[in-house]
């Protein structure tokens, strides 16, 4: 039986609210909360790996949904727990895997299922927990760990503070520090030596 993260108290006259305890990233065998770069490259390549669905021509493979402009390469994004909403720009190799996966597909919906359904959120979670067995990462990989290698990636490059803020639509600038702290590049020149 699992350990679970509730315990045990002795009944009391006080009101108290029992809070649960997240397993930290040690207990669940991981180290850190983000992949590298190489790890998303071996992530993408495991990925393409997975079962596809048969083509279908039957429907418009040209139109996308409205939070894809494609003929623009522009893509709207709506955040979750109250983080601003954004349009985000499409580069071509994506806007062209995203017109091939919309070809492929005998769905309305771009990211399907093998039923042609619209692909759920668990279901996308498992797909990418596969493609982290099949790529040996080496420890359990979820979705929100691209987010966390997005901030990270763009903070190695130099992105300003702020740039980065707006890019992962977070309201506060302390939730985007964590991605410039780490950034191994950040104290290099500081002196004007090489």
């Amino acid at each position: 039986m699992a350990k679970s993260n509730l315990r045990l108290v002795t009944p009391d006259a006080e009101l108290r609210t029992v809070t649960l305890r997240r397993r930290s990233n040690r207990e669940m065998g991981r180290d850190r909360e983000h992949l590298t770069e190489r790890e998303v490259e071996c992530l993408i390549k495991a990925a393409r790996g997975q079962p596809t669905r048969p083509p279908r021509r039957d429907h418009d493979p040209d139109r996308f949904p409205s939070w894809i402009a494609g003929a623009t390469g522009m893509m709207h994004v709506r955040r979750a727990k109250g983080g601003q909403d954004a349009t985000h720009p499409l580069l071509g190799d994506e806007l062209r895997a995203l017109r091939e996966l919309k070809r492929q597909s005998a769905s309305p919906f771009v990211f399907a299922s093998e039923r042609r359904g619209p692909f759920t959120p668990s279901g996308f979670a498992k797909l990418f927990a596969r493609a982290g067995e099949e790529a040996e990462i080496g420890f359990k990989v979820h979705p929100h760990m691209l987010r966390h290698a997005c901030g990270y990636a763009l903070a190695n490059k130099g992105l300003d503070t702020r740039t980065l803020q707006a890019y992962l639509g977070h309201r506060s600038i302390n939730s985007t520090t964590r991605y410039a702290a780490l950034a191994p590049g950040r104290f290099k020149n500081i002196w004007g030596r090489a």
